[in-house]
């Protein structure tokens, strides 16, 4: 360890680690640059913000054997959000990187192997990569700021440093790919992980957090809209970007004052069977209901995506369609996917659906930055009653798996939070059960039809009319 004053205020400085080229002054914020024997000052750094995360400068755990602590961290800031790297070094003198998004975490450290890859412009989200001898595909493909910083770090950021990074997976492996320097990336590889499993410690407190920031993490805290002054709901720190629900005004919520984004026209809120702000008890674990997201197919099919919050057990989704309720996780182990099938540890998926998934609305607070009129491709597979789904854009690729839930289950889940009467059974159209009782019939009636047509066939098209209209018109009332 090597102890500095700092050059702005006089401040002790500590470079724990010997491969740490700069530190940030935890008093003046003024970034100091080791070189060889001698400091110098480089001006300030901006402060990292209040996003609620439990790590903090110090924190300990263990992973592979090894003890390691927290010595710095970067914040990042790309457009759909942002997130965290924090700067690891073990008790052996190695060090790591910690990278911490909306409650997901993946520790990475550095390999060799970067001559060879393909240029940071020739990447596709999607695509197969060999990347030391392993196959992965893209998952994200980011270029973002450097927005703030804290500790000591192994390189030189400050104001307008962008990273240029690719992110890999394979199953539960990780690989990042680093363009920031250059053509030729830097290689961090690693494995998703929890903060269980690095039996992490001196994780911040919700009195330190209520301390620094004024509200606990994973609260759900009430905000005047900027745009019409209505009040939104949404969870500090762990969702950056709200959707006014009485004016769908875009709101990033990262900052000290949340801005407006973009005003959309004022509109009434839609009716959905759950609402913003809805408790309920998962799994012996509480969750809040967060956002509320309306999506269709290309074929007009809608359904309702309903985001679910925990500060235990972090972030899923109810998803409400025609055909009944389904629980959706994103998934850190991803499948392996070969044309139309895919594979997730010992079950197969046959490939189901091809169709773009289109936000007609949104409401609420959500993890990443939605409006009405986005757009994915999604891939459905099915397994038995379960479901894996890969949702693309040019940015990114995920993955999630579902299985149905029945609607009294929901119910049970939900208590006192919804009324009995707006949790009707799924069913579907009755339309279509219509049309085919209508078939039937005339399946029925084909040989009299053949025999005598004329009468015979009035008395069916006045039965398949007193069938099929009055369906089509209680399905439009229900829609």
């Amino acid at each position: 360890m090597q102890n500095v004053s700092c050059p702005s205020c006089g401040a002790q400085v500590e470079f724990r680690s010997h491969a740490s080229v700069m530190a940030v002054c935890e008093f003046c914020k003024t970034t100091v640059l080791k070189d060889a024997n001698s400091v110098k000052d480089v001006g300030k750094m901006s402060d990292v913000l209040a996003d609620y995360s439990p790590i903090q400068i110090g924190t300990a755990g263990k992973f592979g054997g090894q003890n390691f602590t927290v010595i710095g961290r970067i914040q990042l800031r790309y457009s759909a959000g942002l997130w965290n790297e924090w700067y690891l070094l073990f008790d052996d003198g190695h060090d790591a990187w910690l990278g911490d998004s909306s409650g997901l975490f993946v520790l990475t450290t550095e390999r060799p192997g970067g001559k060879g890859l393909p240029a940071f412009e020739q990447l596709s989200v999607g695509r197969p990569c060999n990347i030391g001898g392993k196959p992965y595909i893209a998952a994200e493909i980011r270029t973002a700021d450097c927005i703030g910083g804290q500790g000591e770090l192994p390189f030189r950021v400050g104001e307008g440093w962008q990273a240029r990074v690719a992110d890999f997976r394979s199953g539960d492996s990780f690989v990042t790919l680093d363009y920031s320097d250059g053509e030729t990336p830097k290689v961090y590889a690693g494995q998703a992980v929890t903060l269980e499993s690095l039996q992490c410690q001196l994780l911040r407190e919700d009195d330190q957090v209520q301390a620094s920031a004024g509200r606990f993490r994973g609260k759900v805290s009430p905000l005047a809209c900027p745009s019409c002054g209505s009040g939104v709901s949404y969870v500090p720190g762990m969702t950056s970007h709200l959707v006014c629900p009485s004016c769908q005004a875009q709101v990033d919520t990262s900052g000290a004052v949340a801005q407006v984004l973009e005003a959309g026209d004022r509109m009434a809120a839609i009716h959905t069977t759950l609402e913003l702000g809805a408790k309920a008890t998962i799994a012996g674990t509480p969750f809040e209901l967060i956002g509320v997201m309306r999506r269709s197919d290309d074929e007009g099919s809608a359904w309702t995506e309903y985001l679910m919050h925990s500060t235990r057990a972090g972030f899923l989704w109810l998803v409400e369609t025609d055909d009944g309720w389904a629980r959706a996780k994103v998934q850190d182990d991803w499948p392996t996917w070969s044309g139309d099938s895919a594979k997730l540890g010992s079950n197969t998926f046959r490939k189901l659906y091809d169709y773009p998934a289109r936000v007609l609305f949104a409401a609420g607070a959500f993890n990443w930055r939605v409006r009405a009129g986005d757009e994915v491709q999604v891939t459905e597979f099915e397994s038995g009653q379960n479901k894996l789904a890969a949702e693309m854009t040019s940015e990114e690729l995920t993955w999630s798996l579902s299985s149905p839930v029945a609607a009294d289950q929901i119910r049970a889940w939900f208590g006192e939070s919804i009324k009995a009467d707006k949790l009707a059974p799924s069913h579907a159209k009755l339309s279509d059960t219509a049309r085919k009782f209508m078939i039937g019939i005339l399946a029925f009636n084909a040989i009299p039809l053949m025999m005598s047509f004329g009468r015979t066939w009035l008395f069916v098209a006045l039965a398949l009319a007193a069938v099929y209209f009055p369906a089509k018109y209680l399905d439009s009332m229900d829609d």
